[in-house]
């Protein structure tokens, strides 16, 4: 699927940042900060949120991925489905939901997004913080849609299938755990150190 012929033909993101590692250092250690770094979202509240952002815009790699850490953080299976079925009647928590809505609308509609919407959030209980950190969720997770497909990373969906169904057999209560014991991780910088393109 790779559109890049000197990439292998199912190509994964690590092959593209391997081969072009311009700026992907910094890439990787802002993933740390927007996904595990401290947040009034939970890191799932989060996933969910880049899940949704991702099968708006239909790139399956990331859809397939954060998908299955939403679920890996505790989020019920088929909630991304439900969520972009249906935000408002969706199982996902009342208190997330005009976070979705919002990014749904910053994501296919962003010059349409009002005060109202951000008021929705804020009313809902929400501080200023999450609105900030549900735009750059939102913003990054369109950047790497497009990045993706741009590029033409396969979706791996057998793969991500195999991983979500293990992760489904797990207790809820310790995937729920993960939330706190994540946080702060750097595992996104960890990885670019095992792809040989952060070095410090």
């Amino acid at each position: 699927m790779g559109f890049l012929p000197s990439l292998p033909e199912k190509t994964n993101l690590s092959d593209v940042f391997k081969a072009y590692p311009k700026g992907v250092a910094h890439l990787m250690r802002y993933h740390d900060a927007i996904l595990r770094s401290p947040s009034p979202f939970t890191i799932g509240e989060r996933e969910l949120i880049a899940a949704l952002v991702s099968r708006l815009n239909g790139c399956e790699f990331c859809s397939n991925a954060h998908t299955f850490y939403t679920e890996s953080y505790g989020m019920a299976e088929g909630l991304v489905d439900d969520v972009v079925e249906d935000i408002a009647a969706s199982d996902a928590p009342e208190k997330m939901k005009p976070v979705l809505a919002y990014v749904k609308k910053l994501t296919l509609a962003p010059a349409t997004v009002s005060q109202g919407d951000v008021d929705a959030m804020l009313d809902a209980g929400w501080p200023e913080e999450a609105v900030h950190d549900a735009v750059v969720v939102t913003a990054l997770y369109n950047f790497m849609n497009r990045f993706i497909e741009g590029t033409g990373v396969d979706p791996f969906t057998d793969d991500y299938a195999k991983r979500s169904a293990r992760v489904r057999k797990r207790p809820i209560e310790q995937r729920l755990k993960l939330n706190e014991d994540h946080l702060g991780d750097d595992n996104y910088t960890k990885y670019g150190r095992m792809l040989g393109i952060i070095e410090d």
